[in-house]
């Protein structure tokens, strides 16, 4: 099947309300979990960089997980944004959750407002949005040091459509038309394990380690530096 590119940003906020109220709860869980497991063990205190938040659970869901440390949370999207600033775990976090927004590649200006150097950059299902899948792994780059650790997790494309039609029937049977067009579209967009070994050879991140986890989900795991956690 060949890959058909949607839209970078999910600026409706009537398709961004249903992203937030969707049950995520099994593959965000995962997302934390293969994070913690793939990468070792990540000291107490500590930065994180999230690339594409939306309304935030993952963010969320890491801070819960990992006290010490704070997230900045990046998204282009206003309307995902103020979904995550209304959460409730955002009042409750003592700001280690701070959302940001804006748009990659990141400018001067945009630059200036994170908090870097980071220990952790991560980001789930943003890879399948971007023009150019270069601007993901270039921006792996913004934590700063060679030792930063790196965690993305992303759709694999189906072989065909009825595959594809298959999954949404499958992972989405009792969800919203929109978010059930929208898993689709996601699915039609996103690369295959394959694809994702060349850009990464093609940024000089060829270091990094890749996985597929179901059979829907890749994810790459390492550092920015070549001291990949086994």
């Amino acid at each position: 099947m060949q890959r058909i590119p949607e839209p970078e940003l999910m600026l409706d906020e009537e398709q961004a309300r249903a992203y937030a109220e969707a049950d995520f709860s099994e593959p965000h869980g995962e997302f934390i979990r293969l994070l913690l497991e793939r990468l070792g063990q990540l000291p107490e205190t500590g930065a994180a960089l999230d690339l594409g938040c939306g309304p935030g659970d993952i963010s969320f869901r890491f801070a819960a997980a990992r006290p010490g440390w704070r997230v900045d949370a990046l998204d282009g999207s206003p309307a995902m944004l103020a979904l995550g600033r209304a959460d409730v775990r955002c009042q409750t976090n003592e700001g280690r959750v701070l959302f940001h927004e804006a748009l990659l590649p990141l400018d001067t200006t945009s630059r200036a407002h994170l908090h870097a150097p980071y220990d952790l950059v991560f980001s789930n299902s943003l890879l399948h949005h971007l023009p150019d899948p270069a601007i993901l792994w270039d921006s792996v780059g913004l934590g700063g040091h060679p030792h930063t650790r790196v965690f993305v997790m992303d759709l694999m494309r189906p072989s065909d459509e009825g595959m594809a039609r298959d999954m949404v029937d499958q992972y989405a049977s009792g969800e919203p038309e929109i978010l059930r067009r929208d898993f689709y579209h996601s699915l039609r967009a996103a690369y295959r394990l394959g694809e994702v070994r060349e850009q990464l050879a093609s940024a000089g991140l060829a270091h990094l380690r890749d996985a597929a986890v179901s059979d829907r989900h890749f994810i790459v795991w390492g550092s920015v530096g070549n001291d990949t956690p086994s």
